[in-house]
């Protein structure tokens, strides 16, 4: 039952931690629009925006405190920026100019913090296109930056209440996984401890008598010294 459990609680926590740091995103043809990315902290020695349709080739690539161009996707040069090259805060946000259908696409971003360090995944986000008329896509110019950052705001706000629900509910299953252990930890007839308790109470001694038919039987019963002493004297009273 544990190793069944134990399962299942991973699963969730995977499910939950993903769709956490999905992002979805909804432009028209012809805008500009910032992909957001937030590293824990400022330790960046590396940022990476890649697309897995893309292949080997990347979208971007800023490294050594410079961008490099060298195995960047064609059709994605002279598009794409950071949105902050000082990554204050962690923000490695990537902004893709005059975005077209071809952008459509799933965008990963991934930091290097330490020197030799991994490759790491921040977060995942699903931009898709439309043609221009189309609702859902974001503000232009002006509208758009400041669209953008409210964005931002909203979109951190939700990761921060997906993770908090996460937290709760993995809190709740470890609370139930726990309460069904001790109960069968509690109550195991295996275990020499809990098996004793069990155990009905037994008498401290045990006489077998053996009589035939019209006999007088005498069953013998002596308690401790002093209570056989407090029995003499009462029985001494009850004479007189």
């Amino acid at each position: 039952m544990s190793a069944v459990t134990a399962s299942l609680c991973s699963t969730l926590m995977f499910v939950l931690f993903v769709s956490a740091d999905q992002k979805n995103i909804t432009a028209e043809s012809g805008q500009d629009v910032t992909l957001t990315c937030r590293a824990p902290n400022n330790n960046i020695i590396v940022v990476k925006w890649s697309r897995a349709d893309l292949r080997d080739e990347y979208v971007l690539l800023y490294r050594d405190e410079q961008f490099d161009p060298e195995g960047q996707h064609p059709s994605i040069k002279n598009r794409v920026d950071l949105q902050d090259r000082q990554m204050k805060d962690g923000d490695v946000s990537l902004i893709l100019k005059d975005v077209t259908i071809n952008d459509t696409g799933t965008y990963k971003c991934c930091v290097v913090q330490r020197v030799r360090g991994p490759l790491t995944l921040i977060n995942t986000t699903y931009l898709h296109v439309v043609p221009p008329g189309q609702t859902g896509g974001q503000e232009k110019d002006e509208d758009n930056k400041d669209g953008g950052k409210e964005d931002r705001r909203k979109a951190d706000g939700s990761v921060g209440l997906k993770v908090g629900l996460t937290v709760l509910v993995v809190l709740l299953l470890v609370a139930v996984v726990g309460f069904f252990i001790y109960r069968s930890c509690k109550l195991n007839p295996a275990d020499p401890h809990v098996a004793e308790r069990l155990q009905p109470p037994q008498p401290e001694y045990q006489k077998n008598i053996t009589a035939e038919s019209g006999q007088d039987v005498t069953l013998t019963c002596r308690a401790p010294s002093s209570e056989s002493e407090k029995m003499r004297q009462q029985l001494h009273q009850l004479d007189y």
